[in-house]
């Protein structure tokens, strides 16, 4: 027992990492359709500038006391993230936002080995995984369960409580704000949307912006739990975020929360009991993947699309 709850306890960790990285693809694709496949290297490029940051900036007497550092680099991690969101979305997206759909896709492609390359060229030893520095208590949570102990490390603590509380502040945002209420408007209808007054360039820049922070506040809490980064992190948890969306019903909010724990749980649970062990934890990631399109191609939380003839 106390073996399966500690495995829950590394789902659910996961999944609320890849479920803040999550959001800002359901968030893009909701407004302007567009599957940013560059996402995940925003999320790469938010933990590199944190750490560049702690590295080149930060006084030792500031770095020492991790109250301090970890809000600076959560700061630092979102505004580097903003700011290459922003340049990516101004320069690489909007000039083909009219252009057919297939042209920004691979455009995001491109992008995203772009940005990849160029943290392994100009950052100093990113051709290899680099430390990230412990910015948070060290150490594990001893929870008895029977006979046996659940650890949980403080650090996975930290991310779960603010990937909920930012999910549910940008819900509550979306939901409540005048601002909130132009995206949804602009995601239904971009033109009728502009009529009653709204900018829907200002809207887009907006969900990028959105998006990005909270991609690079991913990438802090993400090498303060691992104390490794490297470039390919991008990649990989991208694909995870991606799928998240996908479950969940991109375009929703508490789709790509609900889809980030799923993956997460499916990714620990399926390494430790199903066949194949964690070799195979990719496969039984996709396989609920296709299994959920098949049977609900909306997602958990998407709506049926009713085309008028």
């Amino acid at each position: 027992m106390s073996t399966f709850l500690s495995q829950v306890v590394n789902g659910l960790i996961l999944g609320s990492l890849i479920g803040l990285i999550a959001l800002g693809y359901t968030m893009v694709y909701g407004i302007i359709q567009l599957i940013n496949f560059a996402h995940g290297e925003i999320f790469m490029v938010g933990s590199y500038g944190g750490l560049a940051m702690f590295t080149y900036l930060l006084p030792t007497a500031i770095q020492n006391q991790w109250w301090f550092a970890l809000p600076l680099l959560l700061v630092a991690g979102a505004g580097i993230a903003v700011i290459v969101a922003v340049l990516m979305e101004r320069f690489a997206y909007r000039p083909l936002r009219n252009a057919p759909r297939l042209a920004p896709l691979i455009t995001a492609l491109g992008v995203s080995v772009a940005l990849q390359e160029a943290v392994r060229v100009f950052y100093p030893n990113a051709t290899a995984a680099v430390p990230f520095p412990k910015v948070f208590v060290e150490g594990t949570l001893a929870v008895p369960v029977g006979d046996g102990i659940v650890p949980i490390r403080y650090t996975g603590v930290l991310i779960i409580v603010v990937s909920l509380v930012l999910a549910f502040a940008l819900n509550a945002f979306v939901n409540g704000s005048r601002m909130g209420r132009a995206m949804r408007a602009t995601s239904q209808d971009r033109d009728v949307a502009r009529l009653m007054g709204i900018d829907p360039d200002r809207v887009i820049v907006l969900t990028f912006v959105l998006g990005a922070a909270l991609a690079g506040v991913a990438g802090i809490l993400y090498g303060a739990d691992l104390g490794l980064i490297n470039i390919n992190i991008g990649l990989q948890n991208g694909l995870f975020a991606f799928t998240a969306a996908v479950l969940g019903g991109i375009g929703n909010i508490k789709g790509a929360v609900a889809g980030g724990l799923v993956i997460g749980l499916v990714k620990t649970l399926g390494g430790q009991y199903l066949p194949g062990g964690s070799p195979y934890d990719y496969v039984w990631i996709f396989v609920v993947l296709i299994a959920v399109l098949v049977f609900r191609p909306q997602g958990f939380f998407g709506e049926t699309e009713r085309v008028r003839a």
